[in-house]
């Protein structure tokens, strides 16, 4: 960094002719502003030259970096701290310096372009006035609890106080961000404009304004609900117990959430500030938290890596992108390649009604954005714009990847590559959405090997974040870093794995839903297994996952992946009579749950049980289940790690949470062993091997681990 960019200062004071002030935002070297504790002198040297200025008429606050106000606090400032007093403190920092902005006698009016969150929000609260853009990078939320912890400097306080208790409490809990009209709406800002008069409109309200606190407008209902004692706890204790229907007590920032806005609401705004910043110093200090927040700065680095061996190797552009097939997963990567990176997609299928469906796929979600009021039909009809089809290979002379999501059957695939490299340039990419064939044997016959590779995306891929980019041996680092490249564009987080069975998410997934299957044959109730998992923290249990994957994908993986890895993935072979009963789970409604009714996928089909010759009979508690199942899968990404199927523990944990649903605030598989200890670990399969059998038998890099008291992180 020059020496003039480190003498830059975040925070700059222009005071304009008609005697406004300006203060702009922009954090010298980086691409988004954040608040950093050191930003304290510099923003306390700003309001003292605006205090010692007797004819200034108002305030107005602005980023200068276009589609960023203030994307939070840095997060790194919370590693820093040694106890829960030093975060306190931060807290109470942040507190004080927007507690004197909204104690100005003179309005002081926030204008707000691009992302304001966390932090961000916090400021703009304390400000008098909110002006924000309708630029689709313009989001507004408090999204602490996404990383363990609360909003610590006043907006636990702030919010409530301005749109209410009841619509506070949900924005809070489930750090939504809300978007320009929906922000409107709530009464979080008060108007909504272009960006290009943003400033002109944010300093007419500053100097026709009056500097105010602005509070709810409630109806006479919610006055009374929310103005007294024993209404309030009610709102509380409802609060309380749908939020912890989801979270399951392994949150413990639900819980101090919801009590800091009652002590506030109870006790005052001065106090409900001194809770909240006691509460945000214990929360920095828990274990879930320190997991949530390693995940936050792990996906921040995955995605400013291009996933090659070499530092020098770029990626290519990608113009235009092909893909083959219009089923649910080709519908799908058309989607994300069209809507989220902008670039054209056309879609190749054997008959019209496959084009059809892949464009209506699109349609449908775009159309839903339309109505909501999240996108305007303008781009709508831009986005469908961007899709094309075709009967066969026109226009695919042009693609600069094509992404293949045909059948799983290998002759078919390798067809699909000899076709493409007849068809398209040499550099054309070819990458594979193959869930359980393997890349090499895709790759065999190409003429360009180096140019084909897995691209692994997960279902629904609209909303799945995950995408595994698999590697041969023959694959060339452009090849990788031009795919990992356009996964991010596509808004997904790439992880690069290695060629295998199952590559790295489907593999550690096989032998924790094959112990599900063998439990439950044994006699545990299929409810009683799902529900000890999703009290273990995933969002649906094993048996239901079946269900929603496919009872007959997981019966054709199974014998793939047991014939490449052994025994240890050997499915139970009384699921066979699942498959003779056409029972393929949620695509025909008919699986191990009842898909009928008023409440479809709710309850288990009781016919499963007579089918499978088991008699439900209760016998393990939830917190065995959970381990008899979750010890195979951190065991066979213990295996993975050491075979080079995967780069690192980081990888691994990001692979599974964000592919599989692994417990967030667990941190990952790998994470969680570090916290269970290794030699735990071990042990714990060493037992199960005597009580279960060898698919327990630990795998070499933690019995190594162990003897030499290794950690993962």
């Amino acid at each position: 960094m020059s020496e003039a960019k480190k003498d830059k200062k975040a925070f700059t004071l222009e005071i304009r002719e008609d005697q406004i002030a300006v203060v702009h935002i922009d954090v010298p070297g980086e691409s988004m502003n954040t608040l950093k504790a050191s930003f304290a002198d510099e923003v306390s040297s700003v309001l003292n030259r605006i205090e010692q200025q007797d004819d200034l008429k108002g305030i107005v606050i602005i980023s200068d970096k276009p589609g960023s106000f203030v994307a939070g606090a840095d997060i790194s400032m919370i590693n820093e701290c040694e106890t829960a007093g030093d975060a306190e403190s931060l807290a109470r920092q942040g507190q004080a310096m927007f507690d004197r902005i909204e104690q100005m006698q003179i309005p002081v009016v926030a204008a707000i372009d691009g992302a304001c969150l966390g932090g961000g929000l916090e400021l703009a609260l304390a400000c008098h006035y909110r002006i924000c853009t309708d630029s689709d990078k313009t989001k507004l939320g408090l999204p602490e609890v996404k990383l363990g912890l609360l909003p610590g400097s006043g907006g636990t306080q702030r919010l409530p106080r301005l749109i209410g208790i009841q619509n506070a409490l949900p924005l809070i809990l489930t750090g939504k961000e809300l978007r320009p009209k929906q922000a409107k709406k709530q009464g979080i800002v008060d108007d909504v404009v272009p960006a290009s008069i943003l400033l002109d409109v944010a300093v007419k309200q500053a100097l026709s304004g009056k500097a105010r606190i602005k509070r709810a407008k409630k109806s006479f209902f919610n006055t009374v609900l929310e103005g007294t004692g024993p209404t309030r706890a009610i709102i509380f204790k409802k609060a309380r117990e749908k939020a912890q229907d989801k979270a399951q007590g392994n949150y413990p920032a639900i819980d101090k959430i919801i009590d800091t806005i009652e002590h506030g609401a109870d006790e005052g705004f001065s106090s409900g500030l001194e809770y909240e910043a006691k509460q945000f110093g214990e929360l920095a200090m828990t274990r879930e938290s320190e997991n949530l927040r390693r995940i936050f700065f792990a996906t921040t680095a995955i995605k400013k890596e291009t996933g090659a061996q070499s530092d020098d190797v770029k990626p290519a552009p990608v113009e235009r992108v092909g893909v083959l097939g219009g089923g649910l997963m080709g519908g799908g990567i058309a989607y994300v390649t069209a809507a989220k990176a902008g670039i054209p997609a056309r879609i190749k299928d054997i008959q019209e009604q496959g084009i059809v469906h892949a464009m209506k796929y699109s349609y449908d979600i775009l159309n839903k954005k339309v109505k909501r009021g999240h996108m305007q039909r303008s781009e709508l009809e831009k986005t469908m714009l961007r899709l094309s089809g075709a009967l066969d290979y026109s226009g695919f002379d042009r693609a600069d990847v094509v992404i293949e999501a045909v059948f799983e059957d290998l002759k078919l695939k390798q067809q699909m590559v000899s076709d493409i490299e007849a068809t398209a340039g040499d550099q054309v990419i070819f990458a594979t959405n193959t869930s359980s064939l393997p890349i090499t044997k895709i790759a065999a016959e190409a003429k360009r090997p180096e140019n084909v590779i897995g691209l692994h995306y997960f279902s629904p891929v609209d909303k799945m974040p995950l995408a595994e980019i698999i590697t041969h041996d023959g694959t060339s680092d452009q090849t990788i870093a031009t795919t990992v490249g356009l996964a991010k564009k596509q808004g997904k987080t790439p992880i690069v794995v290695k060629d295998g069975a199952g590559f790295y998410v489907n593999r550690i997934l096989a032998p924790y839903m094959n112990e599900a299957a063998r439990l439950a044959l044994s006699g545990e109730p299929i409810d009683t297994i799902d529900k000890a998992l999703v009290k273990f923290g995933f969002p649906v249990g094993p048996m239901k996952l079946m269900d929603e994957v496919g009872i007959d994908i997981a019966a054709k993986v199974a014998p793939i992946m047991a014939d490449e890895l052994g025994d240890r993935f050997k499915a139970p072979d009384a699921f066979s009579k699942l498959l003779d009963d056409e029972r393929k789970g949620k695509k025909n409604k008919k699986g191990f749950y009842d898909y009928s009714g008023k409440n479809p996928g709710k309850v288990v089909d009781e016919s499963v049980y007579s089918l499978l010759d088991i008699k439900p009979d209760a016998k393990l508690g939830k917190a065995e289940i959970a381990q008899r199942t979750v010890m195979l899968m951190l065991n066979e990404a213990a295996y993975c790690l050491g075979e080079g199927i995967i780069r690192s523990a980081r990888d691994g944990d990001i692979g599974a949470i964000y592919g599989i649903g692994f417990p967030p605030f667990r941190g990952g598989p790998f994470s969680y062993m570090d916290s269970l200890g290794i030699s735990e670990v071990v042990e714990q399969l060493k037992r199960y091997v005597g009580e279960h059998g060898e698919r327990y038998e630990p795998a070499p890099l933690l019995v190594e681990m162990a003897e030499q008291n290794r950690t993962f992180y």
